[in-house]
């Protein structure tokens, strides 16, 4: 049975693809997603060659006021997880798309309300992380300044000691 799918989809399913985590394999995303392992494979290369149709304006604009799973609040996170629960396979997976997220963030957020532990996320602002950026690269070069000289008086020691040793001290000459 051939299933369409939506080209939001198939981008977002290429995004979550290309930034999963290391100990998660393509077939696991595929199998999470509700799609082929073969399928998901032909999204990426399609992704690469940019062969994916072009977005309307509207689209785009509809797709960027749409939440991100982790602007939900948490009353907005319990109702998906109640929804959710009487719903299993593709339905799962359909009902899930039509609301912009995942079955497996559903899961998630299911066990974090059974561990006791539903994490309010903070969204950063693009401002916010820019200016992270700026002072984090302000610290590294500053850190890179002031290794260079304590090289350089480390250095100037060394070849002290060694004059020092070499030509005698100007402590034992104003001595004599």
């Amino acid at each position: 049975m051939k299933q369409n799918f939506t080209q939001s989809f198939k981008i977002q399913a290429v995004e979550k693809a290309l930034n999963r985590d290391s100990n998660t394999s393509l077939k696991e995303v595929a199998e999470s997603l509700g799609t082929g392992f073969s399928t998901l494979s032909r999204w990426i290369v399609q992704a690469r060659n940019q062969e994916f149709e072009t977005v309307s304006v509207e689209k785009l604009n509809s797709m960027t006021q749409e939440k991100r799973p982790q602007d939900w609040s948490l009353e907005e996170r319990l109702n998906m997880v109640v929804a959710c629960g009487a719903i299993e396979g593709e339905a799962l997976s359909e009902y899930c798309r039509n609301n912009g997220i995942y079955p497996h963030q559903v899961n998630q957020w299911k066990l974090d309300f059974v561990s006791g532990k539903p994490q309010e996320t903070k969204a950063v602002s693009r401002s916010e992380i820019k200016a992270l950026k700026q002072e984090n690269k302000a610290l590294k070069k500053d850190l890179n300044r002031k290794d260079k000289a304590l090289a350089e008086t480390a250095a100037l020691l060394v070849l002290q000691k060694k004059v020092n040793a070499i030509w005698g001290s100007d402590d034992e000459d104003n001595s004599q």
